[in-house]
């Protein structure tokens, strides 16, 4: 079976959303969004049947187990954002949902095409393909000033970011003469300036994908003004892409003298960390606190790739699948609360547990993921990264993580407190949609299944992580 396989099967699928958007008709278009999730979740059911082996394209394209597995990852995210967006009440959305959806399933094209190059030309295109239907998506409603504000903000540090990447990417290949990133590391010449300023200048275009401090500045804006569902799929699945080219460059581009690299990736994750958990306390708006809490994750996970190891690199794979059951299952819970309230401001969950216990239940549990709480799977998730790092010989990174775990509790237990304790401003139960209900509770049983038993998944993300080392 051929290697682009599940990206063929993405285009047959964008091909029929194109085609439901054409020949339907009326105010609520959103068949479109059902069209794209049975064709998702086929795709997430064909994957399973896919040989981790073929290679196109001489070399610059191929399907490995990291590949695989990312597109794995990448399919699921997309299917819960999928279902969580299809009760959005906005007029606007419900006439114009096969465009989003079709946005959406681009940029899903270009995160599948990027976790397999092998090549860094094909890996800047695929970004490319992978960001520019984000910066549309996340001003999908024209008409509001603020989404406006959030895509230009969003648009502007994407360029700059493409511009420093290409840069950087550009000096490697001079100093390499070589696009693929396995002659990248056959070839690499020791000690040369060019090559290490464009190797630092590639790092900081991926910081900035991945919103790692102090390349975060788009996102408390862009994740408050956007539609929460989008938001939930943005803070996970483009984050996921990041990391995986992250290991491909450094990790199979830059083989062993990665190692070099380890004080600066250990200090950017340490700044990361810090600067999230410290910026989210302050927080009453409940995106802008997810999105500073989801930059603070980011450096969680790159304390895992500073131990620059196969157990290091397996270890954030398993953080990336916490996360995207923790991290989405918070956001669709606040969609929930603000489609009810009209607000995603924290007091718009006080006594959520007294109107909707399940609802908070499913909150609860995001919450105490996130915080790394056991035993639900965040907590495995932070463990093992620390226990990569420590086996690294990274202990104050450790520590430093360890003590801003401490920290983000604060704010993740403000948010149990309104739920749980504090009187609800209004009477009267929340209801939520059934595909809005399913997403949560596809998030809630990611969760609670991971945190019980993450013993298949470990010694999955160990074999992936073994190809690359």
């Amino acid at each position: 079976m051929s290697a682009a396989a599940l990206e063929i099967g993405l285009a047959l699928v964008m091909l029929a959303v194109f085609a439901v958007g054409v020949i339907s008709r009326g105010d609520d278009r959103r068949i479109a969004g059902a069209v794209a999730g049975v064709g998702v979740l086929v795709l997430a059911i064909a994957s399973f049947f896919l040989d981790s082996s073929p290679v196109m394209v001489g070399g610059a394209f191929a399907l490995d187990g990291l590949a695989l597995f990312a597109k794995q990852l990448f399919l699921l995210a997309t299917l819960i954002g999928i279902l969580g967006s299809l009760s959005l009440p906005d007029p606007a959305f419900r006439r114009r949902a096969p465009e989003y959806y079709l946005l959406l399933l681009a940029s899903l094209l270009g995160m599948l095409v990027l976790v397999s190059a092998r090549d860094v030309v094909l890996l800047f295109v695929a970004f490319e393909l992978m960001s520019i239907p984000l910066y549309v998506l996340s001003g999908f409603l024209k008409r509001e000033a603020e989404a406006v504000e959030a895509a230009l903000k969003f648009f502007l540090v994407g360029t700059v970011s493409s511009a420093i990447l290409a840069y950087g990417l550009s000096f490697v290949y001079g100093a390499t003469r070589t696009t693929a990133l396995a002659g990248v590391a056959r070839s690499l010449p020791a000690g040369d300036p060019l090559l290490l300023l464009g190797l630092l200048l590639v790092l900081g275009g991926f910081g900035f994908k991945i919103a790692a401090f102090p390349f975060h500045m788009w996102v408390p804006d862009t994740y408050e003004a956007a539609s929460t569902p989008f938001v939930a799929w943005l803070s996970v699945a483009p984050k996921a892409a990041g990391f995986v080219a992250l290991f491909r460059v450094y990790l199979e581009g830059v083989g062993d003298r990665v190692a070099l690299w380890i004080p600066v990736i250990a200090g950017l994750a340490a700044i990361t960390m810090t600067a999230g958990n410290l910026m989210a306390l302050p927080q009453q708006n409940a995106k802008r606190l997810l999105a500073y809490s989801g930059v603070a994750h980011i450096g969680y996970m790159l304390v895992g790739f500073a131990a620059v190891s196969a157990s290091g690199t397996a270890m954030v794979l398993f953080y990336l699948v916490a996360y995207v059951f923790g991290n989405m299952g918070a956001f669709l819970v606040v969609e929930s609360v603000a489609q009810a309230e009209g607000s995603v401001h924290l007091n718009a969950l006080r006594g959520l547990a007294q109107r909707s216990p399940l609802l908070a239940l499913a909150m609860l549990l995001s919450l105490l993921s996130l915080g790394g709480i056991p035993f639900v799977a965040g907590f495995w998730a932070k463990l093992y990264v620390f226990w990569a790092a420590a086996q690294a010989g990274l202990y104050w990174l450790v520590l430093v993580g360890a003590v801003l775990t401490v920290v983000a509790l604060f704010y993740y237990l403000v948010l149990a407190r309104r739920m749980y304790i504090d009187a609800p401003e209004r009477p009267g139960r929340i209801r939520v949609s059934p595909p809005l209900a399913l997403a949560i509770l596809l998030c809630a049983l990611g969760v609670v299944g991971l945190g019980i038993y993450p013993k298949p998944l470990v010694e999955l993300t160990i074999r992936v992580a073994n190809g690359l080392f």
